[in-house]
């Protein structure tokens, strides 16, 4: 069975994470440089079966669109111009970088620990996957 792949996209670093062949468990992958993004995914799509894309959408509380949400439109494009034959779905991503944060504290990392910025980013998409794998089912 093909994977799922949940991207975190920011503007310097983002964040990926996967699930496993039978989409029961979703793991973080790795942090890449925004701009290493295509070149990443074509080399991972390669190598793995992925049927689906799921991006995190920012949003504010009120439904408006963020400083954000125009760099992940535009991701949206270029991922959808990579890689025509596998399906993007947009996931609400409010609140996926204070869960990390918070399930980093909790996994009891040391405050260096927290700080990595990569770190947050990896734990938030796989929270961006979890998420929707919670409500397809």
């Amino acid at each position: 069975m093909p994977r799922i792949i949940a991207i975190d996209y920011g503007l310097k670093r983002t964040g990926l994470a996967v699930t496993d062949r039978l989409q029961i468990i979703a793991t973080g992958l790795t942090t890449v440089e925004s701009k290493q993004l295509i070149p990443f995914l074509k080399d991972y799509f390669n190598k793995e079966q992925v049927e689906l894309i799921i991006i995190g959408e920012p949003k504010n509380m009120d439904d408006s669109d963020t400083h954000a949400t125009p760099l992940v439109e535009k991701c949206i494009k270029e991922l959808q111009k990579n890689f025509p034959a596998i399906p993007i779905k947009k996931v609400d991503e409010r609140f996926t970088s204070k869960m990390a944060k918070d399930s980093m504290l909790e996994m009891g990392l040391s405050k260096k620990q927290r700080r990595n910025k990569a770190m947050v980013d990896e734990i938030a998409a796989t929270i961006i996957l979890q998420e929707y794998m919670g409500s397809a089912r």
